[in-house]
């Protein structure tokens, strides 16, 4: 018993020193800490971006107007208690009975996801303290929320928290958030728009109408079915706001401030994913080029029509510049999507090099009958020709001999996620569900400027909160293609930017490698893309509609025009830092060859061309060094000919080639005297020249006769063809048996 009475001493004498120690700890972190009024209302550059010289970006604006609680409805302010903190007015700045259970259930879960921060307790998070999740930074926020419901009212409190939350798409306060979603003032707010705004503040990037609608009717869902259960509206009333349907796009002109509306949008998914507030006082670090964002915004003005331009620096894989009179929207990527999905891969598979020829056909697939856009069909055509003319049924035959699943793979590598529902042929052409933004396909594009290395492109190089760094971009890569296929690749869409459908480039004066796409109906175009690269930037360009009206643009005619444009600008800045563009540089393992092109032409098979061949007859492409053709073609070092028919009337013998023989060859003609078998008497020379269709000889009777022709270029003789033998009158059925020197041999000097 004494014992225990001595352990139980010394438990409370330690436990009064841990709680000194404690106390002392506390004060000590805290008593510089004071609560600043000023600071619980919008105040000035709350949020600044910088572009990526540090230059303050000054466009970037938002509504710093406030409302008093009066003028806030009665459905506004039990939207938000109701999801937040539905004891607000009972408690004293802190819910213990939510700390505990959230204790719970973080102990269960092995995690520390739940949260029991009050409104009280955000709102001096959000304006008061850095993002640090440190005991100093709990134990300052315990003394200012403290401070806070002491020296304001609940009311007062939950009116400067509804003037300072973020709601995403840079609209700080809900004054702001309400124009921006609906247009409106904070009194004018529905039920069901009180709700919206309630669910979306714990992550506007995941509930926000614009971004993900399903996601934010289910959250809108939710936050009426609690206000329902904790007694604030009645089920009419829920089922009615139930029934409203959400906002489908802003009115605000903040939507078009193109750059600033996109580094919000990032910078909400970074703080989802690294779990900080947006509030206090951000720096946001971009990669912005100001001179470059003002020129894509001249550029736009006068266009008829939607329209979305990026400009990514290759080797930071940071975007530069855009512009967009739309939201980040997504559309069908039309021919675009050729090389990523279907020409790379086939490259990188070995199914293909730039010369195989493919044959260009109507077919059938099923049910599946795709049509090139003129409606024209071209026999065998080159990969590359395929490419760069933008041939449909070629692309489509590809993707089924390489694979849809295969395909879709190397698509997701580079972030362009494919559904399900969407695998199959069409998808060669661009037909997708719901496609892709511009962003995406700009990304996806600039791997093969990088060597086939993907890395997802970023806005936001830097984020700092009240001074402390609470994100910096660690740079990740994914090795999609090999360096090969990727200059492969690139080699071809250079052809497609000198003469195929991007030929409105052809006048750069330095390496781009381009593709245009062009999506329509019988109705007329909807989209038109033009994608271009060099080593430095990739450029994408896309013009449409947003309600889907046709436009008068193909992906070669505006679209090319306006990436010429940008990619002149970038030039010249580039000239004023003393810089050039360069070439692509081709990998060692990559030789330029020689094919022969009687053999491409004639058997449509790759094949080595003959040493001796003349330039007209080369075909040069460029190929992987494992992959080159093993056949050599022999057209010119060993002739050969179709062997030719010999009629007989009246004394004159008529010798017709087949009009396969080849004009670049010469043709001599022996006349051999024929004695007995295997016995010549004597010969002469009918013929020695260029080809011709026919050859006449006249003859008499006295003698039988064996004509033998010989093909040959240059100083090099074909095989030697013996016709049969003939007489005066008619051919004579004699196969005489020839020396075996004969073919090679002259051998009437013997």
């Amino acid at each position: 018993m004494r014992l225990l009475k001595k352990l139980l001493k010394i438990l409370l004498l330690l436990f009064l020193l841990l709680t000194f120690f404690f106390f002392g700890y506390y004060l000590s972190v805290t008593k510089d800490i004071v609560l600043i009024p000023e600071k619980l209302t919008l105040y000035e550059n709350s949020v600044t971006l910088f572009d990526q010289d540090g230059k303050e970006i000054s466009s970037v604006a938002y509504s710093k107007e406030t409302e008093t609680f009066e003028n806030f409805t009665a459905h506004t302010k039990n939207a938000f208690v109701a999801v937040e903190d539905k004891r607000f007015y009972s408690h004293h700045g802190f819910d213990y009975k939510r700390i505990l259970k959230a204790i719970l259930q973080n102990a269960k879960s092995r995690s520390f996801k739940e949260g029991a921060s009050t409104i009280s307790q955000q709102l001096i998070k959000n304006t008061h303290l850095s993002q640090q999740k440190t005991i100093k930074r709990k134990l300052q926020e315990v003394k200012l929320t403290y401070r806070l419901e002491k020296e304001y009212s609940k009311n007062e409190i939950l009116e400067k928290y509804l003037n300072t939350i973020y709601f995403g798409h840079s609209c700080f306060g809900i004054v702001s958030a309400s124009n921006y979603y609906f247009d409106k003032k904070p009194n004018e707010l529905s039920l069901s728009e009180s709700a919206i705004l309630a669910g979306l503040v714990k992550s506007p990037n995941n509930y926000s109408p614009f971004k993900n609608a399903e996601k934010c009717l289910k959250r809108r869902n939710l936050v009426l079915s609690i206000m329902e259960k904790d007694g604030f509206i009645t089920a009419q009333e829920k089922q009615q706001a139930l029934n409203e349907p959400l906002p489908i796009e802003s009115n605000s002109k903040q939507r078009n401030q193109s750059y600033a509306v996109a580094v919000f949008d990032e910078l909400e998914r970074i703080a989802d994913e690294n779990n900080f507030t947006i509030g206090g006082k951000i720096n946001v670090h971009t990669y912005l080029q100001s001179n470059v964002q003002n020129t894509l915004e001249n550029l736009t003005k006068g266009i008829d029509c939607d329209v979305a331009i990026s400009v990514l620096n290759n080797a930071e894989q940071g975007v530069k510049a855009y512009y967009s009179s739309v939201k980040n929207i997504r559309r069908q990527p039309a021919s675009v999507i050729k090389p990523l999905l279907v020409y790379a891969p086939a490259l990188e598979e070995n199914l293909l090099s730039p010369a195989t020829p493919i044959l260009d056909e109507k077919i059938d697939f099923s049910d599946y009958s795709p049509k090139n856009h003129d409606g024209k069909y071209r026999g065998y055509v080159s990969a590359r020709e395929c490419i760069s003319k933008s041939l449909n049924i070629p692309a489509v035959k590809t993707l089924n001999a390489l694979g849809i699943e295969k395909a879709v793979n190397y698509a997701e590598k580079m972030n362009l996620k494919i559904e399900k529902d969407d695998y199959s042929l069409a998808l060669a052409l661009g037909g997708m569900s719901h496609g892709f933004t511009l962003n995406e396909l700009v990304g996806a594009y600039s791997t093969f400027a990088n060597k086939g290395e993907f890395e997802q492109p970023c806005f936001i190089r830097k984020i700092t909160i009240d001074n402390a760094n609470v994100y910096e971009r660690n740079r990740t890569k994914e090795k999609v293609f090999s360096e090969t296929t990727s200059y492969l690749l690139t080699d071809t869409l250079k052809t497609c930017a000198k003469e195929g459908t991007a030929k409105k480039l052809s006048a750069l004066p330095f390496d781009v490698a381009g593709k245009t796409g062009t999506n329509g109906t019988e109705k007329g175009n909807l989209d038109a893309y033009a994608l271009s690269y060099t080593l430095f930037d990739t450029v994408g360009v896309w013009l449409g509609n947003d309600d889907n009206a046709p436009i008068p643009y193909s992906g070669g005619s505006l679209p090319c025009n306006l990436s010429f444009d940008i990619h002149q600008y970038l030039k010249n800045d580039y000239e004023k830092k003393n810089l050039s563009i360069p070439n692509f540089e081709k990998p060692s393992n990559i030789e330029k060859i020689a094919i022969d092109k009687i053999e491409y032409e004639k058997n449509k098979t790759l094949a080595l061309a003959d040493d001796i061949a003349p330039e007209e007859y080369k075909i040069y492409e460029l190929f992987k060094k494992d992959a080159i053709p093993i056949k050599k073609a022999n057209h010119f070092s060993k002739p050969s000919i179709p062997t030719p028919t010999i009629q007989v009337n009246n004394h004159v013998s008529t010798i017709t080639f087949d009009v396969k023989t080849p004009s670049f060859y010469r043709i001599k003609i022996e006349k051999n005297y024929y004695a007995s078998h295997n016995s010549y008497a004597s010969h002469s020379t009918v013929y020695d020249g260029v080809v011709k269709q026919t050859v006449i000889d006249e003859m008499d009777d006295k003698h039988s006769y064996v004509y033998v022709i010989t093909p040959y270029y240059k100083e090099n003789k074909g095989v030697s063809i013996y016709l049969p033998v003939i007489s005066g009158n008619c051919t004579i059925p004699i196969n005489p048996t020839i020396p075996p020197d004969i073919s090679s041999k002259d051998w009437w000097n013997y």
